[in-house]
């Protein structure tokens, strides 16, 4: 017996239509205006929307070693309680992902504890190319490159690893691009300056526009020179939106770059009421910057919306400057944030749409996911237009807090599918059934 999802306002590829959607064996088998209901299990949304499930390709999801933040079975919770369907994690846990045999280790806990599906990036230090280069690319997303401080022996500082990597990978490179001798000495400046106690303030000049322009402009110069596909992550300065094209379409683009929710939704005038809680690499930067991005988004410059999703405890980012981790939790709400976008009028629906779910697929050439279409996976997401509040008591991340505390939202989620299986239903998770590995048409 099939589900048929009736009366679906439904989302995708740049139109808005009403249509019934009939889900058997984990697909979408049929999209029409109307659809009979004999011998099929029915949930009538009522005219709400009905989007694909989102695909985010950034997060930290702190498994293993250092679960006290959160963990895949947590953070894949209020991952589907946001409309994420498929995540892709980064390799800095602890041990970082540094060996095929690590990288087999994280996959066998996603295939035991992940409610959503996934994929996890390979990680790359300045002594590991061996490993790297038996990468199977139609099951990892790419590799991961930190060109700036990391977690652990994951900052990848020498010009000849670099020179190895970009002219040998045969896969995507994910980069994320601040350069480590700039902020270096930044924070010698600031310390010298304030001592221990540096202000919050000071984070977006200590991982300067400069830092991120140096490092980035590097990784596209490497990835031109070796004709090497790159993928740049969270773009936070407008100077950089100089090295990216909008005269290509996304499947034909060599070089892309994302942008994250806290860099389109944050500036520097917010650090005085948010402190730390706003805090991550790269930094939130000014409203000019701010603005650009935007711009970026919407002419195409910029590729995708990601979250950055990475969690922190509470107590952790009550420390002092040097010792307080960057990084936040967002896969919960980087949705409703996005979609309450377009009531002041940043972007559409459609919008949203095309940058978390189909560019998402696009970019990482991920297999039958990302748009609604017959003969794809069923992650479908219900979102309704009703009011609610970010608190405490409806915050689904191990760590218990979010930078949104205390936001109100006009668009809720409702419903959240997972290959076809009811996962998430307002406000519970009703189904433990477990994500799939991604695939990628590499």
């Amino acid at each position: 017996m099939g589900l048929i999802i009736k009366n679906a306002n439904k989302i995708n590829e740049g139109a808005i239509e009403m249509v019934d959607v009939l889900i058997e064996n984990e697909i979408i088998q049929k999209i029409s205006s109307s659809i009979s209901t004999n011998h099929h299990q029915v949930i009538d949304i009522e005219g709400a929307f009905l989007l694909p499930g989102v695909i985010d390709d950034q997060v930290h999801f702190r498994e293993p070693g250092l679960t006290h933040k959160g963990t895949i079975y947590s953070e894949s919770r209020a991952a589907v309680a946001g409309g994420i369907t498929s995540f892709m994690e980064m390799p800095n846990t602890k041990p970082a992902v540094l060996t095929q045999d690590l990288l087999q280790d994280k996959f066998h806990i996603g295939r035991v504890n992940s409610l959503a599906n996934f994929s996890f990036f390979m990680g790359v230090s300045n002594d590991n190319i061996d490993e790297v280069l038996k990468t199977d690319f139609t099951k990892v997303p790419g590799l991961k490159i930190f060109m700036g401080s990391s977690t652990g022996n994951m900052l990848v500082d020498d010009f000849q690893v670099l020179n190895n990597i970009f002219s040998n990978a045969p896969g995507l490179i994910a980069v994320h691009c601040e350069d480590e001798e700039t902020i270096r000495q930044n924070s010698l400046n600031a310390k010298n300056r304030y001592g221990d106690a540096v202000p919050i303030s000071e984070h977006p000049k200590i991982r300067s526009h400069e830092a991120c322009f140096k490092s980035s402009s590097l990784a596209v110069d490497l990835a031109k020179k070796y004709s090497s596909r790159l993928h740049i992550l969270h773009i936070s300065t407008a100077k950089e939106l100089e090295l990216f094209t909008n005269e290509i379409e996304l499947e034909d683009k060599k070089i892309t770059s994302e942008v994250c929710i806290h860099h389109l939704s944050f500036s520097d005038a917010d650090y005085a009421e948010k402190g730390s809680f706003i805090k991550w690499n790269p930094a939130v930067k000014t409203k000019s910057d701010q603005s650009a991005l935007w711009e970026g988004l919407l002419n195409n410059k910029l590729d995708i919306i990601a979250t950055d999703h990475a969690p922190h405890t509470f107590n952790e980012k009550q420390n002092l400057y040097f010792s307080c981790p960057s990084g936040a939790p967002m896969v919960q709400h980087a949705l409703p944030m996005m979609l309450q976008h377009t009531l002041n009028q940043k972007l559409s629906l459609e919008h949203v749409v095309e940058k978390m779910c189909h560019a998402p697929a696009k970019c990482f050439k991920v297999n039958r996911r990302g748009f609604i279409r017959e003969g794809y996976y069923a992650d479908l997401v219900v979102v309704n237009k009703r009011k609610w509040q970010v608190n405490e008591n409806n915050i689904l991340y191990a760590c218990n807090w979010s930078p949104l505390n205390g936001y109100k939202f006009d668009f809720q989620i409702s419903h959240t599918f997972v290959n076809g299986n009811l996962v998430y239903k307002e406000g519970n998770i009703i189904n433990k059934t477990n994500g799939k590995e991604l695939d990628f048409d590499n």
